[in-house]
């Protein structure tokens, strides 16, 4: 069983939406399938995904678009072949008005055949760049979720959609933080360069050790932490703008996409806005 990211690194993306679908992988997805992205999702009716699209396009940072699903199609062929959305990310979150309700690891029961998926870009993708330069990657390393916090940094608000950003957070020399700006500045399909680094403070994170989403990392002698916009963003939006229904990726449990990262580092991927 594949219940690891030691023991999936070197998995095809398709298996590890195979072990998502069987039930065999249930926890978060770090790490998984090196060299290609994943991605974070968001499921709306119709009637709300028109709102929410321009939410992301007005907000690239925190919401990189990778694929958009026609209404009612549980697949993806923008990210991948014989992608089932409804059973094959690990965990889901299901939201009514706003509000969390519940975490499940198949929405087949619930799907509805006017339901739009999006696929968002997810800072697990360029961790693997960071590991090919020789960074270390904190919460890879210990095998655990990365922390994410709430921030004051305000997201562009479209229609029915607002809110702040979440941020994701890696602990690094300041050396190595400089390196890996130059690194993921190349990849804006999955956040791109960090939002901020140093005081948490100055983006209205008051407890590093505590973050809102994931699990805590130390920060180790002669470290400042690293933040990058994060693709659980969404979330806080949709408590703002409470849809009668919504479904999430539950934080850190991803899809895990057949798009390349190398494709995303070097501008082979391109995302076509879809019409509604």
């Amino acid at each position: 069983m594949l219940l690891s990211s030691n023991s999936a690194a070197d998995h095809t993306p398709e298996a590890i939406r195979a072990g998502a679908r069987s039930g065999a992988i249930s926890g978060q997805t770090s790490g998984m399938a090196k060299g290609f992205a994943q991605g974070n999702l968001v499921i709306l009716p119709k009637e709300w995904a028109k709102d929410f699209l321009n939410f992301c396009l007005a907000n690239p940072k925190p919401c990189p678009l990778l694929a958009v699903g026609r209404p009612g199609d549980p697949s993806l062929p923008g990210a991948g072949e014989d992608i089932d959305i409804r059973s094959d990310v690990p965990s889901y979150r299901i939201f009514r008005n706003g509000n969390l309700v519940g975490e499940v690891e198949n929405i087949a029961n619930i799907w509805q055949d006017d339901f739009v998926s999006f696929l968002i870009g997810c800072s697990f993708s360029f961790e693997w760049a960071l590991l090919t330069a020789g960074l270390n990657v904190r919460h890879i390393e210990l095998g655990t979720n990365v922390p994410m916090y709430k921030t004051n940094i305000e997201c562009i608000s479209a229609g029915r959609f607002s809110g702040q950003y979440v941020a994701s957070m890696r602990p690094m020399k300041p050396a190595d933080a400089i390196r890996a700006i130059e690194i993921t500045s190349r990849m804006p399909q999955v956040h791109g360069a960090p939002v901020h680094f140093g005081d948490p403070s100055a983006i209205g994170i008051v407890d590093v050790t505590r973050p809102d989403y994931g699990d805590p990392v130390p920060i180790r002698e002669g470290e400042v932490p690293v933040f990058w916009a994060c693709g659980v963003t969404p979330q806080v939006a949709l408590a703002n703008a409470k849809p009668p229904i919504a479904i999430t990726h539950s934080p850190g449990c991803m899809l895990l996409t057949d798009i390349p990262d190398d494709d995303l580092m070097t501008g082979r991927f391109r995302f076509t806005v879809p019409d509604f």
